[in-house]
């Protein structure tokens, strides 16, 4: 097979937004066309390049995985028609993500249905895949004949969640290990605040200090709570009026999809160690990740209307935010891998989608070659 254009993949300089809109933004590159063999014509495939300076935890070299992650699924989804939702993708984590290269994105089309439609993303770095996804995007059928879920974390957890406000909670820390929480608090560390979201660590040590759970480490539970930063409209000048209106029409609903994503990502493999008392490890590192959205509609949409008032706000950067959240546990590790699982939960307990996450656990070098 053989492309037949190209555009430049690296032009231009990577911005550090704060808002998620911005940090997801892409620019259109030209399309490839491919040719096979035994086909009737050539593929194309549409290519996206990213804008913005992904996240570094613990202020290393390698980017946020989550970021990655949720901008392949934001670049399948500018491929796909109107009413088209994302509702379940399964992404492999292959080379570290580099904070100097943007990533190239290319979307090839597996699938054009009416109620469903497929993507395969490729994320580059330098021409170097890091990245493979498939995205499954659903249309709104308008049928809920039958449901169930479990018990939310809202009503098992009421006593904790409603202790504090979660603006009051501490924001989740960029490694969430006790060697950088205490670095952080000796001042040896400044933190770096998280872009795109709002992310905070609900206190737990009470529940995971009982026997109970010391005992059985997959009960242990880590709560985060988030929310969205800034406006979920590319244009800065859209009125409130046009955000309501385009977000009630489901416009928003991809990027919000993909904020939810990005979340399930923030300090998810840390649980592990933590839950089964492991105080050092060598290596950590994201293999797969699967998200399912179960719901679409209003139990993904992030904006607190009912906040607003019929007054408005006094600026698009006041947008009040609906906080979300995240279960986590871990229910299996062993053969140097560790098994991260996660709920996430609408404000009014709707259990919005499920991730699960295999990783790689070491606690000592191979005396072989690494991954």
């Amino acid at each position: 097979m053989s492309p037949q254009s190209r555009a430049p993949d690296n032009d231009g300089e990577l911005t550090s937004p704060h808002s998620f809109t911005e940090l997801m933004s892409l620019q259109r590159l030209e399309d490839a066309l491919i040719s096979y063999p035994d086909s009737t014509g050539p593929e194309k495939i549409e290519r996206f390049r990213s804008l913005a300076i992904p996240f570094n935890p613990g202020q290393g070299t390698r980017s946020f995985g989550g970021h990655v992650y949720a901008q392949a699924a934001y670049a399948a989804s500018k491929t796909v028609g109107r009413g088209l939702v994302i509702h379940d993708m399964t992404g492999t984590f292959i080379l570290a993500g580099r904070l100097d290269t943007p990533y190239v994105y290319t979307v090839r089309h597996i699938r054009d249905g009416f109620m469903y439609s497929a993507r395969a993303v490729d994320a580059r770095q330098a021409g170097r895949i890091c990245f493979s996804c498939i995205c499954s995007f659903k249309r709104d059928e308008k049928q809920r004949l039958f449901q169930h879920q479990p018990k939310s974390a809202q009503a098992r957890f009421d006593s904790i969640l409603s202790a504090k406000r979660p603006e009051d909670q501490p924001p989740s820390p960029s490694v969430d290990a006790d060697w950088w929480i205490d670095a952080v608090q000796q001042g040896n560390i400044s933190e770096h605040e998280f872009p795109g979201l709002d992310v905070r660590k609900t206190d737990m040590k009470d529940y995971n200090r009982t026997e109970d759970v010391k005992q059985h480490p997959d009960r242990y539970r880590q709560l985060t709570q988030y929310r969205l930063k800034g406006s979920p409209d590319e244009d800065p000048a859209a009125s409130l009026a046009q955000i309501r209106e385009r977000e009630e029409n489901g416009e928003y609903d991809n990027l919000y999809a993909c904020a939810h994503m990005y979340s399930s990502d923030k300090n998810s493999l840390l649980l592990i160690p933590r839950a089964l008392g492991i105080k050092h490890w060598t290596e950590m590192a994201s293999l797969t990740l699967t998200v399912i959205v179960h719901q679409h509609g209003e139990a993904l949409r992030m904006i607190d209307w009912e906040s607003v008032g019929d007054g408005g706000v006094g600026g698009l950067s006041e947008l009040p935010m609906k906080w979300f959240v995240q279960e986590g546990w871990t229910p299996r590790a062993t053969e140097n891998r560790g098994t991260h699982e996660s709920h996430l939960w609408s404000p009014d307990g709707t259990l919005l989608a499920t991730s699960l996450q295999d990783s790689m656990l070491r606690l000592r070098k191979l005396d072989v070659a690494n991954l």
